[in-house]
Parts: structure tokens; C-alpha cells; sequence
């Protein structure tokens, strides 16, 4: 099958998996969306990108409430929240072509390991990094600040070659569409570099109410987050994983050069939905202190977020 006639499903059509699918829509492929409480809107009106690399993007798109309803898709990029996960198996199977490609799009350690238990074997799993700064600013509206690149790499399937070349035909799917996509060897390697932004960035934001550019421009803040950053690159290294030098200090030039960005932790805090503390925090320090790799100062943000989370559902 020719790359422009794979058919492509998402599911969790939020502020990432949306923003995925209207650039893969717009550049022609055969894209179908899941949507729940979004879904009359979006069937209504479409999606609307607003953004400042690619400019306001609105497509009239193929939306569905269910996903018995969706044609078999080729590939399925999941851009649900990994609270969710418990959930998605069925949406998948249903939604899912015979051999199918199966990309998560989540931050977080273990979130394959879950899926993979409840997915047929014929199906392919695939782990997405997304290097991006994008929000939901409305039902069907998604702001896109900067970056944009999706890194992949293969988890687990029927694959002869370990995968390699379904993971470069999924990055060429992205390349084709206009957004940056590189292919990963190490998965695993992938997902603890990503954790060396995700755990301080999401976590502090939460616990200071404090946005990327305040967190940056304060001392301690900023000192915080190196040494969160740093026992990290502790717990990947125990793990196996050990990270390139100064990784930490490329991060940090990085978020000095973005806009001024809410981590997507403080967005579900504030609306009020569940935490993706055990992805991001409980998996890697169980995996680190496993590996005899205690993180103390992540795990006391893990604590405090617990603590945040709780009293907020009692509340």
C-alpha cells in the first residue's frame, strides 16, 4: 500500500492527537477521529489549529462517537491521556486493521507494557515522543505555540526485522505531512530522555502554579529543576539507559527559547482531571529503586503531587 493511501484513525483527538491528525488530514491522507464529549462540535464545525508555525488551520474532518463506527485504519495514533489506557484496548481493536500499526502518543514509562497485555499479537505497538508545545484552548480549538517534531520507536509486534522499517515508514507518514519525525533505535532510551523534561516541567508547575517562563527565570525554581533533571539521568542510567552529556543543558537552552508554555500536568489540574502521576513518576522510580536507584527529590514531588491530587477529589 502507497504511503498516501494509509488510513489513518486517532484516537483521543485532543490537543495532541488533534493537532497530529489535522496536519496529516490537511497534507491528504485519510484521517478518521474519535471524539467523545467534543464530538458535535467537531462534527459541526471541524478542527481548528490555531498556530504560530503553520499559521490558523481549519478542516472539516472525519469524526465519529464510537469507534465501531470507524473504517479499519492502517495506523492508530493514540493521543488519550495515559489515565485512560485501561480503557483503549477495545476502542482499538475495533478501530484497528488486521495488522495494524498502533502508535502511543504519551509521556510516561510502562505504557505499552500495560497495552500490549490486551492487544491482539497480529497487531504492531509503537511508542510516540512528541516534542511540542500545544494546548486545547476550546472544544475543536487547538493552540500550537512552537516545536512539533514526533520521534518513534517500535515496542513490540509481529515485525521480522524488530520493527525497524515500520517505524521509518511511520516517520515518513509525519515527514510527509510537514512535521519533523525521526526514527528511534531504543524506545526505552527515548521515553527516560523525554521523563528529564516531563518531571520537573509538569510536576512544579502544578506545585508552584508557575508557568515554563516563571520556573526558568527564578533561581530556585531553576535549581530545582536541574537537580530533578539530574536524578533522572541517575535512574535511566540504573536502568540501563545512560543519557548523552549535557543532555540536561541542551533541555534547558530549549525551554529558554520557547514561548512561555503550561505544561499539560497544569491544564488537567486545573480542569480538574486525573494526574498522569503513575506514568510519569510511580513507573520510573519503581524501575529505578528496582535497579537500586532511589530518586528523593522526585519522589517527594511525586508525593506532593499525590497529596495535591487527593485533597482536590476530596475537596
Amino acid at each position: 500500500m502507497t504511503l498516501r493511501k494509509q488510513r489513518i484513525g486517532i484516537i483521543g483527538s485532543g490537543a495532541i492527537g488533534g493537532f497530529y491528525g489535522v496536519m496529516l488530514a490537511r497534507a491528504g491522507f485519510d484521517v478518521h477521529f474519535l471524539l467523545r464529549s467534543e464530538y458535535d462540535v467537531v462534527r459541526q464545525h471541524g478542527l481548528t489549529i490555531d498556530s504560530a508555525v503553520h499559521g490558523s488551520v481549519q478542516l472539516n474532518v472525519q469524526a465519529y462517537a464510537n469507534a465501531a463506527d470507524m473504517p479499519p485504519c492502517d495506523w492508530l495514533l493514540i493521543g488519550a491521556k495515559a489515565t485512560s489506557n485501561t480503557e483503549l484496548s477495545p476502542l482499538i481493536v475495533q478501530a484497528a486493521a488486521r495488522d495494524a500499526k498502533v502508535v502511543l502518543l504519551q509521556n510516561g514509562l510502562g505504557m505499552e507494557e500495560q497495552l500490549r497485555a490486551d492487544l491482539p499479537a497480529n497487531l504492531h505497538l509503537l511508542g510516540g515522543l512528541c516534542f511540542i508545545c500545544v494546548d486545547r484552548q476550546a472544544p475543536g480549538v487547538i493552540r500550537h505555540q512552537a516545536l512539533g517534531a514526533v520521534n518513534l520507536g517500535y515496542h513490540s509486534g509481529p515485525a521480522a526485522d524488530g520493527g525497524a522499517a515500520l517505524v521509518e515508514a511511520g516517520a515518513a507518514l509525519f515527514r510527509a505531512a510537514g512535521v519533523d519525525s525521526q526514527a528511534m533505535a531504543d524506545l526505552g532510551q527515548a521515553r527516560w530522555q523525554k521523563l528529564v523534561w516531563n518531571v520537573p516541567y509538569n510536576g512544579l508547575s502544578v506545585l508552584l502554579g508557575a508557568s515554563t517562563g516563571a520556573l526558568m527565570s527564578d533561581a530556585d525554581s531553576r535549581q530545582l529543576i536541574r537537580t530533578l533533571m539530574a536524578e533522572v539521568a541517575q535512574g535511566a542510567a540504573a536502568c540501563g539507559h545512560p543519557l548523552p552529556d549535557g543532555y540536561a543543558d541542551h533541555l534547558l537552552r530549549v525551554t529558554e527559547q520557547m514561548p512561555d508554555y503550561w505544561p499539560s500536568m497544569y491544564h488537567d489540574h486545573v480542569q480538574q482531571r486525573p494526574l498522569e502521576l503513575q506514568a510519569i513518576y510511580a513507573e520510573p522510580l519503581a524501575r529505578a529503586q528496582a535497579a537500586g536507584c532511589e530518586l528523593a527529590q522526585v519522589r517527594m514531588l511525586y508525593q506532593a503531587l499525590r497529596f495535591i491530587e487527593r485533597a482536590r477529589r476530596s475537596a
